[in-house]
Formats: structure tokens, sequence, C-alpha cells
């Protein structure tokens, strides 16, 4: 019974507004993005967790990210098609391999888009089967319904750019890893517009994991500071304003200094938190779960150095 009820009302959704609520935000006059939950994939936020955008190149549409699912790529277009009547969408970035940003690619692949990631990515997706697992377990089968997994078609490194009639976006390449060694960032100097992904956490702690890298991490985020953008956009969060990476920046600097000034004194993983500097974090989303996780990678990190 209950089945039947969740497959009613979900079809009802798709007929009336759909499965997602998208609520566009205007960042510039083309440049739209959406706002994820803060949590992490759930029955309720149906895997939108994460920030996504699309930008009015003039001629045709760039997708920065695809979103969790087929279904959310489908509304997720449609929200561009409202706006932009008639305009192809001829490029989709994906800003790194996540599950909930490359699995509506397909959708865009149907349309004809380009799926353009780093060159790593393909790799990371093989390597990584894993991570593509949680939301089977997690959403009803008629939002995963069409979802799958494809690889990007289009290769790039740092400095690779899209051109419109009236703009150009580049993609930009800051440092070999940050969180994941697939993290790219998207600029549009014509919009002072930049979008850093996984990069930036705003509203929630962010995610070291044992694929991360402090110092290439901190060293992305000082090298895009330096573009001086107006609007910086992270992965994760509702600020896009030109100070937003600030946070990130400064934890992973307390991270890096305090980590290792512990495991230099020989103190034991599980002491290492009672000698972090971190109190200006505690308050934030999945502070306690995610900073006792960031600080074992970090640690495990230094002890196989």
């Amino acid at each position: 019974m209950k089945k039947v009820l969740l497959t009613t009302l979900l079809t009802a959704a798709s007929l009336f507004g759909g499965i997602y609520t998208l609520k566009p935000i205007h960042i510039t006059p083309d440049i739209t993005c959406v706002i994820g939950d803060f949590n992490p994939p759930t029955k309720a936020n149906k895997g939108f967790v994460s920030n996504m955008c699309y930008v009015n190149m003039g001629d045709r549409l760039v997708v920065i990210d695809a979103g969790p699912t087929y279904q959310f790529a489908r509304e997720f277009h449609a929200l561009m098609q409202k706006e932009y009547p008639g305009k192809k969408v001829t490029d989709v970035i994906l800003t790194n391999y996540h599950d909930d940003r490359i699995q509506g690619a397909s959708y865009f692949k149907e349309l004809g888009a380009r799926i353009i990631g780093h060159k790593t990515i393909n790799d990371d997706i093989k390597k990584n089967p894993g991570k593509f697992e949680r939301m089977k377990h997690i959403l009803a089968p008629e939002v995963l319904k069409g979802t799958k997994v494809i690889p990007a078609d289009t290769l790039v490194e740092d400095g690779y750019t899209i051109k419109g009639s009236k703009k150009t976006l580049t993609i930009l390449k800051p440092s070999p890893v940050s969180e994941e060694r697939s993290d790219i960032a998207v600029y549009s100097p014509d919009d002072s517009f930049l979008f850093v992904g996984n990069m930036v956490f705003n509203g929630r702690m962010l995610n070291y994991t044992k694929h991360s890298s402090a110092d290439g991490w901190i060293a992305a985020l000082k090298k895009l500071a330096k573009l001086k953008a107006k609007y910086i956009l992270g992965g994760h969060g509702a600020e896009y304003d030109a100070d937003s990476y600030k946070k990130s920046l400064e934890y992973l600097k307390i991270l890096k200094h305090d980590v290792k000034a512990a495991y230099d004194n020989d103190l034991e993983r599980e002491d290492v938190k009672k000698h972090m500097r971190d109190g200006a974090f505690k308050g934030i989303n999945f502070y306690d779960q995610l900073n006792h996780s960031n600080i074992n990678h970090y640690y495990d990190q230094l002890e196989w150095e």
C-alpha cells in the first residue's frame, strides 16, 4: 500500500511541477544557479545536495554540473527552457566525479551536449564504483528511473575555454589535488563569477577524504582568490560573495597546522582534536562527524609520508 501511495505521489509530482523543488537564483543576468540541501542524500532531498548552475552564452547554454539523477537533470533543463525557450544546451561541465554532480549527465548527453570533465575524471569514476551505490539504497526507484553513470567525452586540463557569442568560460585546474584530483573550477570573466565546486563548502563542514591534499587544496584556493571574482559559489552552501571561500581556507590551514603539530609531538589520533583551534567552526552543520574524520584522514596521510 505504501509503495502504491509513493508511486501515486511521485506521478502527481511529475505532472504538477516535478519531483524536485528547484528555486533559481540569478547571480548575474546570465548566470542562474540552484542551491542544494545541506544534508547528505536522503529520501527527502532526493539526492539534491549540491549547487549547480547554467550560463547564457548568448547563442547557447552551458551547464555546470548535471545533478544526482536523470529526473533532476530533466527538471533542471525545464527550468532553463522556461527562462530561455528553445536555447540549446551544448556543454555540461562536471566539476568532479561525485554522484550528486554527474548522474544526470546522460540526460544532457541525449540532448546532444558535450560532457566535459578533468582528464582524471573517467579514471576516478572507474576506480570508485562504490561511490555510485549510495543513491540506490536511499532513493525510490521512481526517482532513480533512467539514472546511469556515463563517462565524460571531452577531457580537459587547466585553461580550457568554451566560447559563446557573448562570453567565454574558462575551466581552471588550480592544483593537482584539492578535495579530489578531478576537482575543477569554472570562471566567467565577463560576469566576474567563479564556480569552485567542492573546493568550497559553506553552511556545513567540508569533507577532507583519504584522497584529498591539504597543500593542494590550500594552494588552489589561494590561486583562485587572485582572480578577485565578485561572485564565488562553492559546491555546497548558499553564500556566493567574494569572501565565500575564506572559511574553507581558514579551516584547512588550521587542520594542516594543528594536526601536523600534534603528529610531530607524538600525540595519538584520538587526542588531536583536543588541540585543534577550531572553535569558530563548531556551530557548522556536521562539524562533529566530519571534523573527526578530517583529522583522521590527514593524520593517516602524515603517517604515510
